[in-house]
C-alpha cells in the first residue's frame, strides 16, 4: 500500500490516559492491512530520553527550563534519526507523545506555551492527526499505580490537573479529543476509522491501490 507522502499520527494525554495502549492497537491495525508503519515514543530510549527518565524518578531534580532543554534535545535527536527519515520513505508514523506533551507538561510548570510551541516547530514536523485521550487525573493515576517504574516528578494530582487543562486547550483540524474512560476497543475503532479515512486520501492511484482502499474499509 503506497502513499503519496509520509503521514504522522500522534497520540497524547496525561499519564494513564491509555494513549500507549491505543498507539499499539493502531500500529497493529495498520500493519494488518499492509500499511508500512513505523512506531516511536517520546521520551526516546536514546541518551537524552534515558536522562529524562532518570531525573523524573527524583522529584525536584530539574527546573522547568532544564526539563524543556532536555526534551528539546531528545526530540531533535528523534526527529533527525527517526521521524524525518520515516516520513521521507512515505511511511505512516505512529508516535506515542510529541511536543504537545511538552507544551502541556512544561507549560503546567510555568513556561509559556506559545514559546514552547515555537521552539519545537522550528525543527519538528507537524503531525497530520493528533488524538488526545482525556481522563481525570484520579483515573490516570489509578491506572498507573502498579507500574514498576514511577515518575513522581510528573505523577502528582494537582500538577496533572493543570496538564489536563493544557491538553484540553488544543484546538484545530488536526486535533481529535476522545474520552479515555470508554471501552478501549470502541476508542480504537474511532481512531482507526479517522486514520484510515486520512490514508485513503493520500494513497497513490492504481488498481491495486483501490483494492487496498477496500481493505481499509473492511478493517
Amino acid at each position: 500500500m503506497k502513499l503519496k507522502k509520509g503521514v504522522l499520527i500522534v497520540l497524547e494525554g496525561i499519564d494513564g490516559s491509555g494513549k500507549s495502549t491505543q498507539a499499539r492497537r493502531l500500529v497493529g491495525a495498520l500493519r494488518r492491512v499492509g500499511v508500512d508503519t513505523a512506531f516511536f515514543r517520546e521520551p526516546t530510549r536514546g541518551p537524552w530520553g534515558r536522562l529524562i527518565r532518570s531525573k523524573a524518578s527524583r522529584p525536584r531534580s530539574l527546573t522547568a527550563e532544564e526539563e524543556l532543554f532536555l526534551f528539546l534535545l531528545d526530540r531533535g535527536d528523534n526527529v533527525a534519526r527517526n521521524l524525518r527519515p520515516a516520513l521521507k520513505r512515505k511511511q505512516t508514523v505512529v508516535l506515542d507523545r510529541y511536543y504537545f506533551s511538552t507544551i502541556a507538561y512544561q507549560g503546567a510548570r510555568g513556561i509559556g506555551r506559545d514559546r514552547i510551541r515555537r521552539l519545537n516547530e522550528r525543527f519538528a514536523p507537524r503531525p497530520d492527526l493528533v488524538f488526545i485521550l482525556d481522563v481525570p487525573p484520579e483515573r490516570g493515576l489509578g491506572r498507573i499505580a502498579g507500574r514498576r517504574r514511577r515518575e513522581p516528578l510528573f505523577e502528582r494530582r494537582a500538577f496533572l490537573r493543570r496538564v489536563r487543562r493544557n491538553f484540553l486547550a488544543f484546538r484545530g483540524p488536526a486535533f481529535i479529543h476522545l474520552d479515555g474512560r470508554g471501552d478501549p476497543r470502541s476508542i480504537a475503532a474511532v481512531i482507526r476509522a479517522r486514520v484510515f479515512r486520512l490514508l485513503k486520501n493520500v494513497m497513490t492511484s492504481s488498481i491495486p491501490q483501490r483494492n487496498a482502499g477496500k481493505a481499509l474499509d473492511r478493517e
